[in-house]
């Protein structure tokens, strides 16, 4: 223990980090959730919608990176309180916005929140454990797919049926519970320890260092894209992507030259490892209430949301055991176990029926349940030097990547799929409604299902649908789920990637955490 605070202390400050976390996570569960309905409500596109909720995510990499720069300078505490007043704010905002455009930014607002609680719960989680970051990281983590179960479950609850209770806007009031606890409980304390790198005097320059070069040009290449993306500049993905990496690149490279150093190799791979993670996790998680409805709904007569919850609840309960497995096997070994577990559920998943169904869902479940936080307490067990810096730069990869890449790939697939089947049933309607599309290099068409099931004199009741339409409606729905298939091989990487990393440590004796010379049993 930290032999700057009490056990009490101690306490207080991690709940209250906890409850940060989740207040973020109930209000991703609520937005995951009402997709759908901006669609109808603010007139928009699907792909418009998706934007919307891309609009809470980015932010988050930006708090992160801003303020891993900055919260050993001006503290814990006021970063906290910083990021309560900019929740209250999303969540007023929320409440009370009526247009796209208001919504957009009480969005942006509500995920730069996220980011700041992440610059902070992180580190100053691993410096009050020191030796049991791994474990820790991922009981502090638990609270996540808490939040995301609870929200998800505020809006099955109170926001579906023919005479919902609530509006999903007006489910933001619940968020500010959380918010307003943890406010009060970092208010409460007056004592917080030192950063570990602060701790052990590791200059600011050597906690640069350790990201280095390779490091910024990553951060750069991502944050470029991201924020060129926004402005609607270089209207090109391809043109974007290029220059994005020129612009990275010169920054890497002068970053490097200037801190004479290149960064560490490991760490550069663990943040690129963060593209199929965060595809893996999050950008399923983004679609896996859309993939099973046909599923759950038919066959059971369930909201498709509870897919979310029960998920996250598996997740949940499993973090807060993390110690088991991690006093049996090495962070790597976990995150391989892991990426075995999701890649056999995501396939499964992609053509269960009936009871397996919810076989499959658990093994999803118990294979995204480790990633994010093993991979956050593997960053601080091999980067302590690094500080908030190289811990929060890797987690804020996989969210700027998410929305870059995951979230639009398995969108992209699910097109790709359903144009093949219209080019299949219907070749005339299909020449008529293809609109070519480019992912990055990858050319695909992508047709208005809307305007094909006009153009195919659908009917507007199911019953007076004929056999071949209803088979139509079938493999339609048969083609959502075929994207989980996909996404089983970014999980699938994972593992190759994190086993090379297992035998690396091996071949050098095995496992071991990275102490600083200040540091303590």
């Amino acid at each position: 223990m930290d032999k700057t605070l009490t056990n009490k202390e101690r306490s207080i400050i991690f709940w209250a980090s906890f409850l940060a976390l989740m207040a973020a996570g109930v209000g991703f569960g609520i937005r995951v959730m009402s997709i759908g309905i901006w669609e109808k409500e603010f007139n928009i596109s699907g792909a418009e919608a998706g934007g919307l909720f891309g609009q809470s995510l980015w932010p988050i990499a930006v708090g992160m990176i801003l303020f891993s720069l900055i919260v050993d300078k001006i503290g814990y505490k006021i970063s906290m309180m910083i990021s309560a007043a900019c929740f209250i704010a999303s969540c007023i905002w929320t409440i009370f916005t009526r247009d796209f455009a208001s919504a957009k930014y009480s969005f942006l607002l509500f995920g730069f929140a996220h980011g700041i609680v992440e610059a902070v719960i992180n580190p100053l989680c691993a410096t009050m454990y020191k030796t049991q970051k791994s474990k820790m990281l991922n009981i502090l983590h638990a609270s996540w797919p808490a939040g995301v179960a609870l929200g998800a479950m505020i809006f099955i609850l109170l926001g579906t049926g023919d005479s919902p209770s609530l509006a999903w806007r007006e489910m933001f009031w619940f968020v500010l519970t959380p918010v307003l606890a943890f406010g009060v409980m970092f208010l409460m304390c007056h004592n917080y320890p030192e950063d570990e790198r602060v701790e052990a005097n590791v200059p600011y320059t050597d906690m640069l260092r350790e990201f280095g070069g390779l490091g910024i040009f990553l951060a750069v290449t991502f944050l470029f894209y991201e924020f060129a993306t926004q402005a609607g500049a270089l209207s090109d993905g391809y043109d974007r992507i290029i220059t994005s990496l020129a612009v990275g690149s010169l920054a890497g490279l002068i970053s490097g030259f200037a801190l004479k150093s290149a960064g560490k190799v490991l760490f550069f791979i663990l943040c690129l490892t963060m593209i199929p993670l965060a595809t893996a996790e999050l950008a399923t998680d983004a679609w896996i209430k859309k993939l099973m409805e046909p599923v759950l709904s038919t066959e059971y007569n369930l909201n498709s949301g509870w897919a979310i919850v029960f998920s996250s609840l598996i997740m949940m309960v499993l973090r807060f055991f993390a110690g088991v497995p991690l006093k049996y096997m090495s962070p790597p070994i976990l995150l391989v176990v892991s990426a075995i577990f999701s890649t056999v559920g995501l396939f499964v998943l992609s053509g269960a029926t009936g009871v397996t169904i919810f076989i499959a869902f658990i093994l999803y479940g118990v294979g995204q349940t480790f990633y994010w936080p093993t991979i956050l307490g593997f960053t601080a067990e091999q980067f302590p030097k690094g500080g908030a810096m190289t811990l929060n730069t890797v987690s804020a990869m996989g969210l700027l990547t998410l929305g870059i890449f995951g979230v639009p790939f398995l969108g992209a697939t699910s097109d790709n799929f359903n144009a093949n089947l219209v080019k299949e049933t219907a070749p005339k309607v299909y020449e008529v409604r293809k609109e070519d599309q480019n992912f990055f290099g990858w050319k695909y068409e992508k047709v208005d299902m809307a305007a094909v099931k006009e153009d195919m004199k659908f009917p507007e009741t199911e019953a007076e649908q004929t056999p071949e339409q209803k088979q139509f409606v079938v493999d339609l729905d048969n083609n959502q789920r075929k994207v989980l298939k996909v996404a089983a091989f970014f999980p699938a990487i994972l593992g190759v990637c994190y086993l090379i990393i297992a035998l690396f440590y091996k071949s050098r004796g095995g496992y071991k955490p990275v102490v600083l010379e200040s540091s303590w049993e």
